[in-house]
């Protein structure tokens, strides 16, 4: 590969790197909200550094000519060209132009199917919840009262989440799933709530769940179950960051 498409392969990466973290959201596909600022100054950089080889290579100077350009004589008169790069380099073009023209779907149900539920943080102390009704709730919350709460101040509440729908093994049941990331889309965890009492909306959908816990093992303790009896089950947008466990948004009412 030559000067001229190195140079092209740097513009096009730094170009596809600040198409998705300056222009759109898409840079949320991959990594977290707080690495923007890196991805906007790592584009910058490629875009400089392949318009900086593009610039030097047209500059007219000595030994520019076909012959000696890139190439040397070694101690046996033999010449050599070095100009070029291994034919590999070219694979960056892949996802130079998936930047620029088709951004990859998100991680959703394969991925949540293929993973256990996220471990529950160990948790001592629970602020009082609020009065509200239908009580909104994260998944992750939702989880650790479950299990840790010895005060069970879920039971009996009408609680409301968020998430996408994760068809169970074997066809059985389906789980509300949120998928958590510390870094990037390689370290993707998932958190699930089975639910009981409805149908399941086809997989990767995005659906707020109203429901009372399914009382199933000793509330407050591991045996309890990390489940939900569905009252309502209604189809959301799919939120702009997905890989958050965060509330969910208010029903139309």
């Amino acid at each position: 590969m030559k000067r001229s498409p190195q140079a092209v392969l740097l513009v096009l990466s730094g170009t596809g790197l600040l198409h998705i973290s300056l222009f759109t959201d898409l840079y949320l596909r991959y990594v977290k909200e707080w690495m923007r600022p890196m991805l906007i100054a790592s584009g910058v950089l490629l875009l400089l550094l392949g318009v900086a080889d593009a610039w030097s290579h047209r500059r007219p100077g000595p030994h520019r000519d076909e012959g000696e350009r890139g190439a040397h004589e070694d101690h046996d008169g033999h010449r050599h060209d070095h100009s070029g790069v291994p034919r590999a380099a070219w694979l960056l073009l892949l996802p130079a132009l998936s930047m620029l023209f088709y951004a990859p779907p998100t991680l959703g149900s394969y991925t949540a199917s293929r993973q256990t539920s996220k471990p529950v943080v160990r948790q001592d102390d629970f602020e009082p919840l609020p009065a509200a009704s239908p009580l909104p709730l994260t998944l992750g919350d939702f989880t650790s009262r479950v299990r840790q709460d010895r005060e069970q101040a879920v039971e009996g509440r009408s609680v409301q989440m968020t998430g996408f729908v994760t068809p169970g093994e074997r066809g059985e049941g389906w789980d509300l799933t949120r998928l958590l990331i510390n870094c990037c889309s390689a370290d993707a965890q998932a958190v699930k709530v089975r639910i009981h009492g409805s149908e399941a909306p086809p997989a990767d959908t995005w659906v707020t769940v109203v429901g009372t816990w399914h009382a199933d093992g000793t509330l407050g303790t591991s045996s309890a179950a990390v489940a939900l009896d569905a009252r309502t089950v209604s189809k959301v947008d799919r939120p702009t960051n997905w890989y958050m466990d965060a509330l969910p948004s208010p029903l139309p009412r």
